[in-house]
């Protein structure tokens, strides 16, 4: 059974809007507006008990995922929601020992996702123009412990991608149809190229380039996620929902 270490990351729960995410070694003492959390306290605990502030409020205190790890993460662009990357992920088959293309680095959230799946056998090797970009990236996967598993490299995939034969890539640009050639020669045939785009021009752009490079099962989907606010005979939808955010588009490398 897992304990709460000084390292631990814990995430400090109240309730969904009220959460953090602190290691006890960096926040001894977390100060919030329902009181004073003394962190140290916690080490040598489990996860899943409960604390009380200096208030006497009740915080619980839980081991954070993956999905909650990224979403607290310093961002400079907009992050692709947890929704769409579990898709990519499993559409894409990403496990331990796969070697993984991104273009478009942004603040690194499918970055350490894929990372998170990919060790400790497997890497990531993100590109990205923009120098400020990849440098927040490279705190928020140094934080989590996932930058040995990645290789940053600040540079246009569009002038060439130097890894071969590769399980899969993402792209996360505004003109993914552009990299669609490049992408084929570095993956590993039947390889998959997923790819996020805002708007149905750019998805029905990046179709046509695949399909005319002989990508086959090329599909768009779009997926929505409402929550359920379950409570006893008073059940109902929830009055705000995640819409569209991105589409993303599938594809298979053929021979």
């Amino acid at each position: 059974m897992e304990r709460i270490k000084e390292d631990s990351f814990i995430l400090v729960y109240r309730d969904r809007r009220r959460r953090w995410i602190v290691r006890p070694a960096d926040t001894p003492r977390l100060h919030t507006h329902l009181g004073i959390l003394d962190c140290k306290e916690l080490v040598g605990k489990e996860f899943g008990t409960s604390a009380k502030t200096t208030l006497g409020d009740e915080l619980l205190i839980l081991r954070p995922t993956i999905e909650d790890m990224v979403m607290k993460f310093s961002r400079r662009t907009q992050v692709v929601y947890p929704k769409d990357l579990a898709m990519i992920l499993l559409k894409c088959g990403i496990h331990s020992g796969s070697r993984v293309f991104e273009a478009g680095t942004g603040s690194g959230s499918a970055t350490a996702s894929m990372a998170y799946m990919a060790m400790p056998n497997g890497h990531v090797y993100s590109y990205d123009k923009n120098e400020s970009f990849q440098a927040v990236a490279k705190k928020n996967l140094d934080r989590l412990g996932l930058s040995q598993f990645v290789t940053f490299k600040l540079k246009d995939a569009k002038e060439g991608i130097d890894e071969r034969d590769l399980t899969a890539a993402l792209l996360d640009l505004g003109d993914p149809w552009e990299l669609v050639p490049n992408v084929r020669d570095c993956l590993e045939p039947s390889g998959m190229l997923a790819a996020v785009t805002p708007t149905t021009n750019q998805a029905e752009r990046l179709v046509e380039e695949m399909k005319s490079r002989s990508f086959v099962m090329v599909e768009t989907i779009e997926i929505l996620m409402r929550n359920i606010e379950a409570r006893a005979g008073m059940t109902r939808p929830a009055n705000i929902m995640v819409g569209h955010t991105v589409y993303v588009t599938f594809g298979r490398k053929a021979v």
